[in-house]
C-alpha cells in the first residue's frame, strides 16, 4: 500500500509484563520494524512499554530488560500486542487484574486493535476484551483458561484466531504467524512475504492449521519432497496431478504423499489449494486483472472454483475481497 499525504505510521505498542518471554517480546519488533512504503518509510513504529513507570522488567530468563516507556504510551497505540509472561499472579490464578495492570489498561483507547501471543491472552481475559468471543492460547494452558473464564469460545486447535479487532495466538513461533496475518492484512501478502522472507520464516501458515500434531519429525536423511514443492510453485497456473508432483522426487504416488503428509502436515492436494488461494489473493491486491484471469493465472480454472475455494478459505468472494483490501488502503 503506498502511502499518502499526511502519512503516519500505524502505532504498535507492546506491553511486557514480569516474568516475560524475550523471545516473544522480540516478535512484533522484528515482524513490524521491517514493512516500508515505495519511499522507503517504515509503515509502523513500534514502541515497548510497562505497565508502571520506566524501568527494569524481570523476564523468565536471567536478566531483565531495561523499557523507557510507562502505561502512558499504551494511549498512543493503533494496535496494543501482549506477549506472553510466567508471572501473570492473579491474572493466571483467579482471572482478575491487579490494580496496576488495571490502571495501565485504562489508558487504551475506544477501537484499538489488541492482540496477544500465547499466554498474553490472559491479560485481554481478565480485562473483559474477549467475553463471548472466540479466542485460543498455547494449546498446553488451553483448558486451565477455558476453565477461568468460561465465556470465552476457546479453541486450542488453532494458531492464531483474529476476530477483527481482537486478535490471540497460541505459544512462540505461533506468535510470528498471527503478526505476519496482521501485516497481510494490513498491507497485503505481498509486503507481509517481503518481511516473511527477510525474517527467514514461512509466509504463510493459515490461522486454521492445527497448533500441535503428535507425529515423528521425518528423518532429514531420507528424501524430501522440497523439490517436488518448488517446481509445483512454478507451475499454479497450469494443471498439476499428484503423480506429477512425484515423478520430481522419483517417488511412488503412496510414498510421496506420505513423505509430503510428514513434512508439509497437509496432504499434497491441500497445500497446492492453499497455494492458489494465496496466488489469489497476491492478484486481487496487486492487479487489476480480471476474476476469469486471476482464476487461471492462479490455477482455480474458472471463476466459480476459485470463488468457492475463497469462500471457505477465508470467508468472502473474490470480488468482495477486492473491495475490501482497496477499501481498507484508502485513509
Amino acid at each position: 500500500m503506498t502511502a499518502r499525504p499526511g502519512f503516519r505510521p500505524h502505532r504498535v505498542v507492546v506491553l511486557a509484563l514480569d516474568g516475560l518471554l524475550p523471545f516473544e517480546l522480540g516478535i512484533p519488533h522484528r515482524i513490524f520494524g521491517r514493512p516500508k512504503d515505495g519511499a522507503g518509510r517504515h509503515l509502523y513504529e513500534v514502541v515497548t512499554c510497562s505497565a508502571r513507570p520506566p524501568g527494569p522488567v524481570e523476564t523468565d530468563a536471567d536478566f531483565a530488560v531495561q523499557i523507557a516507556h510507562g502505561p502512558e504510551a499504551l494511549a498512543t497505540a493503533d494496535t496494543v500486542v501482549v506477549p506472553a509472561s510466567y508471572e501473570l499472579g492473579p491474572v493466571f490464578e483467579e482471572g482478575r487484574l491487579t490494580d496496576e495492570l488495571a490502571a495501565a489498561l485504562a489508558h487504551i483507547r475506544p477501537g484499538t486493535r489488541l492482540a496477544s501471543i500465547c499466554t498474553g491472552v490472559y491479560v485481554l481475559a481478565a480485562a473483559g476484551y474477549l467475553d463471548g468471543r472466540p479466542a485460543t492460547t498455547h494449546w498446553a494452558e488451553a483448558e486451565h483458561f477455558q476453565r477461568l473464564f468460561p465465556r470465552i469460545r476457546v479453541d486450542a486447535d488453532v494458531l492464531f484466531i483474529d476476530d477483527g479487532d481482537v486478535l490471540t495466538s497460541a505459544g512462540v513461533a505461533a506468535g510470528i504467524d498471527l503478526c505476519l496475518h496482521m501485516v497481510r492484512r494490513d498491507h497485503g501478502t505481498a509486503v507481509a512475504n517481503e518481511v516473511a522472507r527477510r525474517t527467514v520464516v514461512p509466509p504463510h501458515r493459515d490461522g486454521g492449521q492445527a497448533q500441535y500434531v503428535d507425529r515423528p519429525v521425518p528423518d532429514p536423511q531420507l528424501a524430501t519432497t522440497t523439490a517436488a514443492r518448488a517446481w509445483a510453485l512454478g507451475r499454479l497456473h497450469e494443471p498439476i496431478q499428484l503423480r506429477d508432483m512425484a515423478e520430481q522426487e522419483a517417488m511412488s504416488v503412496r510414498t510421496f504423499t506420505r513423505r509430503f503428509r510428514e513434512e508439509a502436515g497437509v496432504s499434497p492436494g491441500q497445500w497446492l489449494t492453499r497455494q492458489r488461494v494465496e496466488r489469489a489473493r497476491h492478484l486481487l491486491e496487486s492487479t487489476d486483472l480480471s476474476i476469469d484471469q486471476v482464476a487461471r493465472d492462479a490455477g482455480f480454472g474458472t471463476a466459480q472454483s476459485m470463488r468457492q475455494h475463497l469462500q471457505q478459505a477465508l470467508g468472502v468472494t473474490p470480488t468482495a475481497y477486492r473491495r475490501t483490501f482497496r477499501a481498507g488502503a484508502t485513509p
